[in-house]
C-alpha cells in the first residue's frame, strides 16, 4: 500500500512542476523543476496523493514568489488564509510560511510556539534549499541542497497548515513567530561564544580563585561544568551580573556588554525579581547565601527555542581577590535529552547528593530497602534533583520508600527557594488514575497554594502507584499558609472512586472478612454505566439479588419508585441469568400490566469468581398508561408475583393484568376475572375480550368488588359473615355504576356481577 502511494506521488510530481511553472511565468519558470522536486522531496506520499497536484504547484510557486528578495539574517514570515482570488488556491486552514537561513531548532521551535498558542498543526512541509542571492538579497538560483558546496547558502522553507484562524490572531501568530525566529538566530549565532565562555570558567576553576570552598566541592562543580560543556546542555543565553550592596539592600547590575544569545538584549529578564530596586531580589539573596560555588535553578520564562518549557539557569559565583562574592555568571538553556535519560549517578553534583542521602539512610546496597531507595532516587524528577536540598530529598525519598506497595494517595511538597513555585509529587493508585482525576488534583493544589498549574508530568512504574509531578506557579511572598496533611486528605477525597464507596457500604452490613470476600467477587463486576447510574448502597442490594439469581436460575425483580423523577417515576429491575433478554418479550408484558416503557438501561454484572457466569440487569423506566400515579409500596409484591407467573408462562399475558396495579389484585384474583370473561364469551356476550379488559381496567374499583363478591360467596373462612358482606358489596357496586357513563361498560360490569352471583361452586 505504501509502495503504491510512493509510485502515485512520483507520477504526480510532473503535474505539480507544470502547475508551478505556469504560476511562476517565463522568468522564474526555469527554477520550477529543481525547486518543486526539493520542496516535496520529504513530504509523506499520502499528503501528496490526497491533494490536487495543481494546488500543490501553486502553493510551492507562491512561496518562491514571496521570497524573491530576502535580506541577509532576516526571516520572511507570512500567516494568511488563502483565497482563490489572491493566492490561486483556497482551504479551510490558516497557512504559515517561513523562509530564513537554515539553522538548528527551526521546526521544533516554530511548532512548539504554535502548540503553545493551542493551534492544531495539520501539515508541515520543510525543505532545505541551496539558494544563491545577489548582495541585496535578490534570488538568482536554486540548486541541489545535497551538492555539498559549502559556499552556497542554505535556506529553510516552511509551509505549515493549522486550524483556520482570523482577525487579530493572525497578527499575533506572525509577531510571536518573529520573536521565536529572532531567539533561534541569536542562540545559534552565539552558541560557540557561549561554549567558549563556559570553557573559560572551567579553566579558571582549575587555576584557583575559589577560596572558601572545599576542594571536593570545587572539583565537583568543575566536573559538572565539563559535563554541561560535553553536549548535555543546549546553550541559549549568557549574562554577567555584579552584586552591589547599599546598607542592607543588595542589587544585581547587568553587565550590558556581556549578553549572548537570547540575553543579548539587557531588557530580557531571567528572573522576575532580579530588577527589584527597593529590596534584595530573592534570587540574589538566595545565591549569596548558597554554600556552594554554583547553583542550578529554573527561570521564570519558557524557552522559545527548541522546547516550550521553563529554561534552566546555571549560576556560577564571581569573587574578588579576597574571596568575597561580587557577582554571578548565568547560563540559560535546556538540559538535553541525554541528561534526563542517564542515571544521576553519572552526573556531577547529583551523584554526590545521592551518595549523601544513601549514606544517611544507612541501608545496605544489596538489601531490599537499599535497592528500592536507589530506584526512587534514580527515577526522581531530574529537574527536582538539581534544585532540592539534601534534607528535602532525604525526607521525600524516605516517605516514598515507606509508601511502596501501598495503595493510597500521598503528597510530597517542596517550596521553591524563591517562592516562585510549589513542586508537588502526588502518588495515586494507578488503577484509579485518569485525566479527570489529574485535573481535579491540579485544581486543588493550585487553590491550596494560591497559584496556577503550569506543568505536570506523569510516570507509571512497575508498582501499584502512578506518580504525577505538578508545578504550581506562585507569587513570592503571597503563598498562603498550608497544611500538607490537610491537602493530602482533600486529594484522597477527590481520588475516591465508586469502588471505595462500595467497600464502605458493605462495611455497614458485613464483617471485615465478609467485605473482603464480597469485594473479591464484586469489586470489578459492575461496569462504568452501572456506577454512573447507581450509588454503592444500591449495589449492595443488587449483589444479594444477583447471588439469588445465580443460585436458583430464576429471574430476580425489583419494582421501585424514583422520587422526584418526572420522566420515569416508576422503575423496574429485571435480573436475568447468563444472557440479555429480548425487549420484544418484555415490552408487551409491561403494557398489559398498565405501563408504558419509556427507557431501558442494560447492565452486565460478572462476578469474578463465578466461572464466567453473568447476570444482566435490565432497568426499565415506566409510566402508567393513564398517567395516574401508583403507590409502589402497595403493589410491589403483587407486581413481582404476577410478572414472574407471566414470564414463565403460568399466566396469560393480557390486559386483565393491569388490574394488579390499578385494582391492587393478585395474579390469582386476576385469574377470576379472566375465567369469567372466557365464560361470558362462550355464553355469547357481544363484546370482545379486549373491550372487556379495557372496561375492567378503566373501572378498577368495580373490578375489585367483583372479586370481593366472589370471595365472600365462596371463601369457607368468611361464611359466617357472607350474607352481610354480599349485600354490602352488591349495594356498593350499584352505587359505583352511577359513575359509569358508557352504556356498554355498564352492561359488561353488570354481566360480570351477574355471572358471579349465579355461580354455584368453584374449584378456585
Amino acid at each position: 500500500m505504501a509502495a503504491k502511494a510512493d509510485q502515485t506521488a512520483a507520477r504526480l510530481i510532473g503535474k505539480i512542476v507544470a502547475s508551478a511553472r505556469k504560476r511562476l511565468g517565463k522568468t522564474k519558470g526555469a527554477l520550477a523543476d529543481c525547486y518543486v522536486r526539493q520542496y516535496f522531496d520529504n513530504v509523506p506520499p499520502h499528503d501528496i496523493v490526497e491533494r490536487d497536484p495543481r494546488e500543490l504547484g501553486v502553493i510551492a510557486a507562491n512561496q518562491l514568489i514571496a521570497c524573491q528578495t530576502r535580506r541577509p539574517s532576516h526571516a520572511i514570515v507570512r500567516v494568511f488564509n488563502p483565497t482563490k482570488k489572491s493566492d490561486g488556491w483556497e482551504a479551510e486552514r490558516t497557512v504559515v510560511e517561513i523562509v530564513t537561513d537554515d539553522m538548528p531548532f527551526l521546526v521544533d521551535s516554530v511548532t512548539a510556539e504554535l502548540n503553545r498558542l493551542e493551534l492544531n498543526v495539520h501539515l508541515v512541509i520543510h525543505p532545505i534549499m541551496a539558494v544563491t542571492r545577489t548582495p541585496k538579497g535578490a534570488l538568482r538560483e536554486i540548486t541541489d541542497a545535497d551538492s555539498g558546496d559549502p559556499d552556497i547558502a542554505r535556506e529553510s522553507f516552511m509551509h505549515i497548515e493549522i486550524t483556520q484562524e482570523s482577525g487579530a490572531l493572525l497578527k499575533e501568530i506572525t509577531q510571536n513567530l518573529g520573536k521565536v525566529l529572532k531567539d533561534v538566530r541569536a542562540a545559534v549565532e552565539d552558541w560557540r561564544a557561549m561554549r567558549h565562555r563556559m570553557w573559560s570558567l572551567i579553566e579558571g576553576l582549575e587555576t584557583g580563585g575559589t577560596t572558601g570552598y572545599s576542594t571536593e566541592s570545587v572539583s565537583e562543580g568543575r566536573d559538572f561544568l565539563r559535563w554541561i560543556h560535553d553536549n548535555h546542555f543546549t546553550f541559549l543565553g549568557y549574562r554577567d551580573y555584579t552584586f552591589k550592596r547599599v546598607g542592607k539592600t543588595a542589587s544585581a547590575i547587568i553587565d550590558q556588554k556581556s549578553g549572548l544569545g537570547i540575553l543579548r538584549d539587557p531588557s530580557t529578564s531571567v528572573f522576575e525579581s532580579i530588577s527589584a530596586k527597593n529590596a534584595t531580589p530573592l534570587e540574589v539573596d538566595a545565591f549569596m547565601r548558597h554554600p556552594d560555588l554554583l547553583m542550578v535553578a529554573k527561570t521564570n520564562h519558557r524557552a522559545r527555542v527548541h522546547r516550550s518549557v521553563h529554561m534552566d539557569a546555571i549560576a556560577i559565583k564571581r569573587h574578588d581577590a579576597r574571596g568575597k562574592v561580587i557577582g554571578q555568571r548565568v547560563f540559560v538553556g535546556l538540559f538535553t535529552s541525554t541528561a534526563y535519560n542517564r542515571t544521576p549517578r553519572e552526573i556531577p553534583l547529583l551523584r554526590q547528593k545521592l551518595d549523601r542521602v544513601i549514606q544517611r539512610a544507612g541501608f545496605r546496597p544489596a538489601s531490599h530497602d537499599g535497592k528500592a531507595l536507589m530506584n526512587i532516587l534514580e527515577t526522581y524528577p531530574r529537574d527536582e534533583l538539581f534544585q532540592v536540598s539534601d534534607d528535602e530529598l532525604f525526607d521525600t525519598a524516605m516517605g516514598i520508600l515507606h509508601l511502596q506497595e501501598r495503595q493510597r494517595v500521598a503528597l510530597f511538597v517542596r517550596r521553591d527557594d524563591f517562592g516562585r513555585h510549589m513542586s508537588c509529587l502526588v502518588f495515586v493508585p494507578r488503577d484509579r488514575f485518569n485525566s479527570d482525576l489529574r485535573g481535579k488534583v491540579g485544581d486543588l493544589l493550585a487553590e491550596a497554594f494560591g497559584g496556577r498549574l503550569v506543568a505536570f508530568r506523569t510516570q507509571f512504574g512497575d508498582g501499584p502507584l502512578a506518580r504525577v509531578h505538578f508545578i504550581i506557579k506562585t507569587t513570592p511572598g503571597l503563598i498562603p499558609a498550608y497544611d500538607v496533611k490537610m491537602i493530602e486528605e482533600q486529594l484522597v477525597a477527590a481520588s475516591r472512586v465508586w469502588r471505595d464507596e462500595l467497600e464502605d457500604a458493605l462495611c455497614q452490613h458485613f464483617s471485615e472478612r465478609g467485605v473482603a470476600m464480597l469485594m473479591a467477587r464484586f469489586g470489578r463486576a459492575f461496569g462504568p454505566g452501572y456506577q454512573e447510574q447507581y450509588d454503592a448502597a444500591t449495589a449492595v442490594g443488587d449483589m444479594a439479588m444477583i447471588d439469588q439469581v445465580l443460585e436458583t436460575g430464576v429471574i430476580g425483580m425489583s419494582l421501585y419508585d424514583t422520587t422526584g423523577s418526572k420522566d420515569a417515576p416508576v422503575r423496574f429491575k429485571l435480573y436475568h441469568p447468563d444472557s440479555t433478554i429480548p425487549l420484544s418479550d418484555a415490552l408487551p408484558m409491561f403494557e398489559h400490566m398498565g405501563f408504558r416503557v419509556i427507557e431501558e438501561a442494560p447492565h452486565r454484572v460478572e462476578p469474578t469468581t463465578d466461572s464466567g457466569r453473568v447476570v444482566m440487569i435490565h432497568d426499565f423506566g415506566l409510566v402508567t398508561q393513564d398517567g395516574m400515579p401508583v403507590n409502589v409500596a402497595d403493589i410491589r409484591e403483587n407486581f413481582h408475583d404476577a410478572f414472574q407467573q407471566v414470564w414463565y408462562g403460568a399466566v396469560e399475558s393480557d390486559g386483565f393484568n393491569a388490574l394488579v396495579c390499578r385494582g391492587g389484585l393478585t395474579w390469582r384474583q386476576v385469574a377470576i376475572i379472566r375465567a369469567y370473561c372466557k365464560y361470558l364469551r362462550q355464553a355469547g356476550i357481544p363484546f370482545s375480550q379486549i373491550y372487556m379488559e379495557q372496561t375492567l381496567s378503566r373501572n378498577p374499583k368495580l373490578a375489585r368488588m367483583i372479586v370481593d363478591l366472589f370471595q365472600a360467596m365462596f371463601n369457607p373462612d368468611e361464611q359466617k359473615t357472607a350474607a352481610r358482606n354480599i349485600a354490602r358489596i352488591q349495594k356498593s357496586f350499584e352505587a359505583g355504576l352511577e359513575n359509569v357513563t358508557s352504556a356498554d361498560e355498564d352492561r359488561i360490569l353488570r354481566r360480570f356481577l351477574n355471572v358471579v352471583d349465579c355461580t354455584l361452586r368453584t374449584n378456585y
